[in-house]
């Protein structure tokens, strides 16, 4: 039995391409959309998929209510989604977020509700396979390395900053250790905002450029070598939709937050071991 999805952010730039994935899949249906600029249109039409036949919702409550379904998935705003996602909980959904912006406090909001209705909900700043790779050789690199910083790059209309990769990236790396900083912030000379904002003892520098789709680098540095990792996205939406499609078949296992495509991919040290 296909497992019934409801999509919020259905004819944005991320949504359009899962939808159309979701329809093709063998193993969901989408049974609604959210949108408020294209409510009560079709989303069929919008995309050009004539067998499918849904009138797009105002908003989670109308979806849920109209067309109710088991997964909530969430490609909408920061200044929307942890409402979006708390209602979805609290219709007793389980929710899947690709958008980012959310703060820690947001996700132990989330995690608090998903546990109380006993729903599982998975998360991530980048569903790309290479971004999750990135992260974990991240953590790994951590262990040795005692110093780092983050670069993250995006287009000039990206609201949000950090970008939701490089703040789950500060995240993960801050798990490991806190990097050493040889010069305090504070003793810095100058404009100390130069110096980037922090997470976790990580210090980002957001970029924010025409030209940029989704850039983000991590800097190790040793005396006299440094090891860079990087992850450069293009412009299709493309290399998110299997990170996406797998979390929506696993979410349902899952109680409270799990963040991270990584999470799902079961990364460990003994896949490299001879």
């Amino acid at each position: 039995m296909k497992l019934k999805i409801t999509l919020a952010g259905a004819t944005g730039w991320m949504g359009k391409a899962l939808a159309a994935a979701i329809h093709a899949s063998p193993h969901l249906q989408l049974v609604s959309a959210i949108d408020p600029l294209h409510a009560q249109e079709n989303l069929g039409h919008i995309l050009n998929i004539p067998d499918l036949d849904i009138i797009i919702a105002h908003d989670v409550d109308q979806a849920i209510t109209q067309s109710p379904s088991q997964i909530f998935v969430d490609f909408t705003t920061p200044n929307s989604v942890k409402k979006n996602v708390l209602t979805a909980i609290a219709h007793g959904l389980h929710v899947v977020i690709g958008t980012s912006g959310l703060t820690e406090q947001d996700y132990t909001d989330i995690d608090e509700a998903a546990k109380h209705h006993n729903v599982g909900v998975i998360a991530a700043g980048n569903f790309s396979l290479t971004a999750a790779l990135m992260k974990h050789f991240a953590t790994i690199a951590a262990r040795f390395i005692p110093e780092w910083e983050i670069i993250d790059y995006a287009s000039a209309q990206k609201p949000d900053a950090p970008s939701g990769t490089a703040r789950e990236l500060a995240e993960a790396v801050s798990r490991v250790r806190e990097p050493i900083i040889q010069i305090p912030i504070e003793q810095t000379f100058g404009v100390k905002e130069t110096r980037g904002g922090e997470i976790n003892g990580t210090r980002i520098h957001s970029v924010r450029l025409p030209g940029y789709t989704l850039s983000t680098q991590i800097i190790f540095g040793m005396l006299d070598e440094k090891l860079l990792l990087s992850h450069d996205a293009g412009n299709s939406p493309v290399p998110y939709i299997h990170g996406v499609l797998l979390a929506l078949r696993k979410v349902s296992s899952t109680v409270g937050v799990t963040r991270g495509l990584d999470a799902l991919l079961e990364l460990t040290d003994r896949h490299y071991r001879n």
